[in-house]
């Protein structure tokens, strides 16, 4: 099945647009994982358990476990979700960029190495760049367009256009991705803390799949950004929240804390719906 199916299946299954981060910091671990020789893989797969009925899909990012040389925890992470949870896809979250014959290799790495079901991807580089995901059929690439981050607008909003024109730079990039997307396959990064943007971008890709970060420990606005990113097919919205999840409590019930938390996210989101 591909990513877009999987991602509209598993949407409709669960009633949720909720993707869950899973961003490991053992900072932040209860007590009981300290020490411990796979800390991260097992604090994820018991945050997986918690709220595997509530989502759409999953998002490990990649330097999370990277930083902690934990590189086999997330191969063993991804592999536990597809054996428990096969209908849940994952997107790994790497946000990868480079010429052609560096980014055959990154799409190994995300598609044959760690399995995911799909991957971000820098897009600055052009096309070229991004053909090498492009050619796992059956695989998501999910490209960076309209970012949450406050210094997104020194390069994203730049006018582009000619003279007598004006496009900004993400709008750009939302175009070329339509051009792109002869397979499918391909989905957007909007962040939810510039919900006029992601009214724009759905203007100019349709139900093309977004997938929104921002909302959350970074401050997004639920409603808003449901009611400017919704479309009418399937899998076109997944909206991701990490830390307020992952980190809803440090003591002994943070997985009951990841629950509810999940929960509530999604009621939240599926108001606006």
């Amino acid at each position: 099945m591909t990513f877009t199916r999987m991602l509209a299946a598993a949407s409709q299954k669960h009633d949720s647009l909720l993707c869950v981060g899973l961003d490991p910091d053992p900072t932040k671990f209860p007590a009981r994982f300290q020490g411990r020789a796979e800390a991260i893989y097992e604090f994820c797969a018991i945050i997986v358990d918690a709220t595997a009925h509530l989502v759409a899909a999953f998002k490990p990012q990649i330097a999370y476990f990277a930083a902690q040389r934990a590189e086999a925890e997330l191969e063993r992470l991804i592999a536990y979700i597809h054996e428990e949870y096969p209908d849940i896809p994952v997107i790994l979250d790497a946000t990868r960029g480079d010429i052609g014959s560096t980014a055959e290799q990154y799409a190994k790495e995300a598609f044959a190495r760690y399995r995911a079901d799909a991957v971000t991807v820098n897009p600055y580089m052009g096309r070229d760049s991004v053909e090498p995901y492009l050619a796992w059929a059956d695989k998501g690439v999910i490209l960076l367009c309209r970012t949450s981050n406050p210094g997104g607008s020194d390069l994203q909003f730049l006018d582009v256009g000619g003279p007598g024109d004006q496009e900004r730079l993400y709008e750009r990039v939302a175009r070329l991705a339509v051009e792109w997307n002869g397979g499918g396959q391909i989905g957007l990064v909007v962040g939810a803390t510039f919900p006029a943007e992601i009214a724009r971008v759905r203007a100019i890709v349709g139900d093309m799949p977004l997938l929104v970060p921002g909302i959350g420990a970074q401050g997004g606005d639920v409603e808003a950004t449901v009611k400017a990113g919704r479309a009418v097919a399937a899998g076109s919205l997944l909206i991701n929240s990490s830390r307020a999840i992952l980190y809803a409590s440090q003591d002994e019930h943070f997985a009951a804390a990841a629950r509810r938390a999940a929960e509530e996210t999604r009621s939240a989101i599926n108001r606006y719906r």
